[in-house]
C-alpha cells in the first residue's frame, strides 16, 4: 500500500532512522584524526588557504555545491559501507545495477541521427551501424517534434533541419529500409507523450506489415511530460494534466503489447539543456517518475509490472567529480524510493537504469575541436558512474547537424574509452573516495530536498501547473548566464585564453537540399492514394477516446494502420484536449 499522506522525503526520512547502522570508521580513530587534524590545519595550512577552505567550483551548469580543499574521513564520519556504499548488483546499487558491470555487458554505444529525409537519415543509420554502433537514437526534426505535417505552413523552413522528417507510416518504411527492426535497439526521440503516441504507433503498424511479432521488439521511447510542458519552443501545449494522462497511456498499452520495449524514459537531459542544474534535472525526473508510478498503481498495475521498465536520461557536464557522484547519487536515492515508498519486491525494480549524453550545451562555436574533449571528459564521468548507454556529442554539433566525419569520430571516442583504457575493468573504481562518498551523499540529499519542494507544491503535475517549475528553471538560466558574461564561469577559447588568430576553417554539415518540396509531393501522393473514408473513421475514432478517458493508443495504432499523418492526429488532440500556456509566461 502506496502512503499518499505523506511526501517521499518524510517516508525515506523515517524509515532510514529507523534501520540499524554499521559505520565504517572507530570512533576512538575519529577522534584521534580530528585532533591531529586540527594540528594540520593550523600548523600546515595557509592561513588564506583556512579562511577559503570551502570553494564553490563555477562550472556550465553546475549545481553550486560547496568543496572541502580536502576530504578525509572526518568528512562523512557515519559512512556505513551497507547501507550507503553496499557491493555492485546489491542494495543500496550506489555501485552499479549488474555485479559485473561492464565485465558482464559493456555500455551501449548511441549516437543521434536524424537530419534530411528518411532516406538521408537511413543512409546514415547504416554507416553507423557498420562502424560498431550498437543503438539506435533517432532524432526528429522540429515539424516532426511539434507534430506539424511537412506541408504545414508552420513548418517551411523548418523540414529535415536538425532530424529527419516523419509525417507516416510510409516515410518510417523508409527511414528503416534494409534494417530488421527485430535485430536492433531503436530509441524512437519522440519527446512529448501526444508525440509518442503518434509516432511509435507508426513503429508498430510498419512491425506489423512486416511480419515482426511486437514482442521481438527492443528499444525505447522518451514519452516525458515535462519536456512538452517545461521546455518546449512551440506556442501550443497540451494541458499538463492531460498531457500525463496521455504518458500514461502509453506505458499502459506498451506494458501489455510490447513487453520488451522501455516505455518512458525520464528525461532530464534536455532540462538541463534549457539550463538548469544538474540537482534540479535529477530532482525533476525523479518526481515525474514517483506520480507515474503512482498513477500507474492507481489504475490498478502492481508497481513492480511497471518499474523495471522505467529508464532515465541525464546530462554530464564539466565538473567531473559531481558528474561521478550525481549518477551514484541518484541511483541510490532511486533505490530507496523504490523499496521504502513504493515497496517494491523485484531488484530490477530497484534500479535506475540510465542513457547518458554528453553536453550539447557545453559545446562553443570558438575553437570548436576543443568540443572533443569537452565531450570526452563528460563521456568518461558517465562511465565511472555506471551509466548503461552513452551517447558522445560530436565537436561541430555547436554549428549543425554532425557531419560523417564528426559522428564517427564521436563514436571512436566511446569505443577508445572501452577498448583502451581499462576503465571498465573494475567496477565503479572511484567508490570509497572520501571525496566521492561525501559528495555522493551530500547530492543525493539535495535531489531529495527538491522532490520534497515538488511534492509540497502539489506534486508533479501541480508544480507544472502553478508555474514553480518554470520559475526555477528560468531563474537559475539567467543567473548562469550572467555569471558566463561576467566570466565567473570559465570556458576555454569563449571567454578565458581567447584567441586573436582567425579560426581553422571546419567541414560544417551541409543539408540536402530539396527536402521539404519532396515531403510535400510524397503527402500529396498519400492523400490521393489512401482510403480517406477510413482514415475520417480511425480519426473520430481517436477524438471519441480522448473525450471519454479511454486508452487512446489503440486507436493510434488504428490510425497509423490507415496512413492518417501526423498533423491529423495531432489537430484530434488540440480539438479534444484544448491548449495551455504555462503561468510563467502569461
Amino acid at each position: 500500500m502506496i502512503d499518499k499522506e505523506r511526501t517521499t522525503k518524510e517516508i525515506l526520512t523515517e524509515k532510514s532512522s529507523a534501520r540499524e547502522r554499521t559505520p565504517l570508521y572507530n570512533p576512538a580513530a575519529l577522534e584521534i584524526l580530528r585532533k591531529e587534524f586540527a594540528g594540520w590545519m593550523q600548523t600546515a595550512v595557509r592561513e588564506k588557504d583556512r579562511k577559503a577552505w570551502l570553494k564553490t567550483p563555477r562550472t556550465v551548469l553546475g549545481s553550486n555545491i560547496p568543496r572541502e580543499m580536502l576530504y578525509t574521513p572526518l568528512s562523512h564520519p557515519d559512512f556505513d559501507y551497507r547501507e550507503d556504499l553496499g557491493n555492485s548488483g546489491q542494495e543500496p546499487f550506489t555501485r552499479g545495477i549488474h555485479a559485473n558491470m561492464y565485465r558482464g555487458r559493456e555500455f551501449t554505444m548511441r549516437q543521434l541521427t536524424g537530419f534530411g529525409s528518411p532516406e538521408d537519415t537511413n543512409e546514415r543509420i547504416k554507416f553507423m551501424l557498420d562502424h560498431g554502433a550498437t543503438g539506435l537514437n533517432i532524432l526528429f526534426d522540429i515539424p516532426t517534434i511539434q507534430m506539424y505535417d511537412s506541408d504545414d505552413p508552420l513548418s517551411q523552413g523548418q523540414v529535415g533541419m536538425s532530424g529527419v522528417c516523419i509525417d507516416s507510416v510510409d516515410d518510417m518504411a523508409l527511414l528503416f529500409k534494409d534494417i530488421r527492426l527485430d535485430e536492433i535497439t531503436a530509441s524512437i526521440v519522440t519527446h512529448y507523450p501526444s508525440n509518442t503516441a503518434i509516432l511509435f504507433p507508426m513503429f508498430l503498424a510498419l512491425a506489423e506489415e512486416r511480419g515482426i511479432p511486437w514482442e521481438k521488439l527492443r528499444g525505447s521511447v522518451q514519452n516525458d511530460t515535462s519536456l512538452e510542458e517545461l521546455i518546449r519552443s512551440g506556442a501550443e501545449f497540451i494541458a499538463p494534466r492531460d498531457c500525463f494522462r496521455i504518458q500514461c497511456d502509453n506505458i499502459e498499452f506498451i506494458r501489455k503489447n510490447v513487453p520488451q520495449w522501455n516505455f518512458i524514459t525520464l528525461n532530464g537531459y534536455n532540462l538541463r539543456e534549457f539550463g538548469t542544474s544538474g540537482i534540479t534535472e535529477m530532482a525533476v525526473a525523479v518526481a515525474n517518475g514517483i506520480a507515474t508510478l503512482a498513477e500507474m498503481v492507481r489504475r490498478g498495475y502492481d508497481v513492480d509490472s511497471v518499474a523495471d521498465r522505467l529508464a532515465f536520461f541525464w546530462s554530464p557536464a564539466s565538473d567531473f567529480f559531481e558528474e561521478v557522484a550525481r549518477l551514484r547519487a541518484v541511483r541510490r536515492l532511486w533505490y530507496k524510493i523504490m523499496k521504502r515508498r513504493f515497496q517494491a519486491k523485484s531488484p530490477r525494480s530497484m534500479w535506475m537504469r540510465c542513457h547518458v549524453q554528453t553536453s550539447g550545451v557545453s559545446l562553443v562555436r570558438q575553437e570548436p575541436l576543443n568540443n572533443v574533449i569537452r565531450a570526452a571528459y563528460h563521456a568518461l564521468s558517465a562511465v565511472l558512474g555506471g551509466a548503461q548507454s552513452l551517447h558522445v556529442d560530436s565537436y561541430d554539433e555547436a554549428y549543425s547537424v554532425p557531419t560523417e566525419e564528426a559522428a564517427l569520430l564521436s563514436l571512436r571516442t566511446q569505443q577508445i574509452l572501452q577498448e583502451e583504457t581499462g576503465i571498465i575493468d573494475v567496477v565503479d573504481p572511484l567508490g570509497g573516495s572520501y571525496y566521492i562518498e561525501t559528495l555522493t551523499s551530500d547530492i543525493e540529499k539535495r535531489i531529495l530536498d527538491e522532490v520534497d519542494e515538488i511534492e509540497r507544491a502539489g506534486g508533479y503535475v501541480s508544480a507544472i501547473e502553478s508555474g514553480q517549475l518554470h520559475r526555477k528553471i528560468s531563474a537559475y538560466f539567467y543567473n548562469q548566464q550572467k555569471e558566463i558574461e561576467k566570466g565567473d564561469i570559465k570556458i576555454v577559447a569563449y571567454n578565458k585564453y581567447k584567441s586573436e588568430a582567425a579560426p581553422p576553417p571546419i567541414n560544417v554539415f551541409r543539408y540536402p537540399e530539396g527536402v521539404e518540396e519532396r515531403q510535400r509531393e510524397k503527402l500529396a501522393r498519400l492523400r490521393q492514394s489512401r482510403d480517406n473514408e477510413r482514415v475520417g473513421v480511425a480519426l473520430t475514432a481517436l477524438g471519441d477516446a480522448c473525450k471519454k478517458g479511454i486508452n487512446i493508443l489503440p486507436y493510434s495504432v488504428a490510425c497509423a494502420r490507415v496512413r492518417c499523418t501526423e498533423g491529423e492526429l495531432f489537430k484530434v488532440f488540440k480539438e479534444s484536449f484544448g491548449l495551455w500556456k504555462p503561468p510563467a509566461f502569461w
